[in-house]
């Protein structure tokens, strides 16, 4: 196989800075053209030797002169906004989760592009009452409208189902990921572990699947290698229970009735008392808890670390941050 010529979309963000410096550093592989795109500028002091970096929204015209410019064959595709900004709204996120995502597309099908790794989420798979125990990837992605990151990850996931038959020459590699945890990981997950008490619903175990962010980056970097294809759940090996995830962090766990804490957020919400609305009551009850049996049997891939192992690496972390 030849070297690829790869281009990162999301390239500053958290897990895309991760993939650039990996594909940049690997000793053993390397791309023969690596571009960080982002619609961040990204400082001088910290640009990477041998990196291309490129200032560009995805939502813009003309991305595939720029792909053609640098000769892409692979596009990793991370732009998302996964943890939006106070002065975000549905209508911005909608534009680049899913009109971006529309863009980069046809830019990819009219620049030639041979394959494209997307980063989606297990929140695809949305938050209902009928999710299977252990849910692989032969589920359909049904979203949740009150959820704007899973609703648009259903689309997005909807549209590339389309490309696979409108443009087969397109490969695709998409990667449904459960919550990723790391050493300096911040995002709405990780709001709920900062908080003084965990919620659990009454007759609900609320299980999470953690993958570390690590693992992530070496499934990418697999992607990119290797001419394999296809969806694949990225999740360490079991689940926590919320009451288990209490436990860790040492803090008690409040049990409360499904109605009594939809009544509650629905009143506190309006009056900014809580940045959780009574939909999040379903985001706990009925979590998708990702099977990774495809990842390492057919993708192979295996995680290097469980989701509790995970867990106990991100608590570490968060106890060395507070003790400085």
């Amino acid at each position: 196989m030849n070297a690829p010529h790869v281009l990162v979309t999301g390239a500053a963000g958290y897990l895309g800075s991760q993939l650039v410096a990996a594909l940049a550093k690997d000793a053993a592989r390397k791309p023969a053209a690596l571009v960080a795109m982002d619609v961040r500028d990204v400082p001088a002091e910290a640009r990477l030797p041998g990196v291309i970096y490129e200032t560009a929204d995805i939502r813009a015209p003309g991305l595939d002169a720029l792909l053609a410019r640098h000769a892409i064959d692979t596009v990793v595709h991370l732009a998302s906004i996964v943890t939006p900004g106070k002065n975000s709204d549905r209508e911005f996120e909608y534009s680049v989760d899913v009109l971006g995502t529309e863009n980069l597309l046809k830019a990819c099908v009219a620049a030639g592009v041979g394959k494209i790794v997307v980063s989606s989420s297990g929140a695809a798979y949305g938050y209902h009452a009928d999710n299977p125990s252990w849910i692989s990837e032969d589920q359909p992605p049904r979203g949740n409208q009150t959820f704007a990151y899973s609703w648009h990850k259903r689309l997005v996931e909807e549209m590339l189902a389309d490309y696979r038959i409108q443009a087969p020459q397109l490969a695709q590699v998409v990667f449904r990921i459960g919550t990723i945890l790391g050493e300096t990981v911040k995002n709405q997950i990780t709001d709920l572990f900062d908080k003084p008490r965990l919620i659990a619903i009454r007759g609900a175990a609320s299980p999470f699947v953690f993958i570390w962010d690590k693992d992530v980056v070496g499934c990418m970097l697999e992607a990119v290698y290797s001419d394999r294809a296809g969806i694949y759940n990225v999740a360490g090996d079991g689940a926590l229970r919320i009451q288990e995830i209490a436990a860790r962090l040492d803090k008690r766990c409040v049990v409360l009735p499904a109605w009594l804490l939809q009544a509650a957020l629905a009143l506190l919400k309006p009056l900014g008392l809580t940045q959780y609305g009574p939909e999040q009551v379903n985001f706990l009850r009925y979590r998708p808890v990702l099977s990774n049996r495809r990842l390492k049997e057919v993708f192979g891939y295996v995680p290097k670390k469980t989701s509790a192992e995970v867990f106990e690496f991100y608590l570490a972390a968060r106890a060395r941050r507070s003790a400085q």
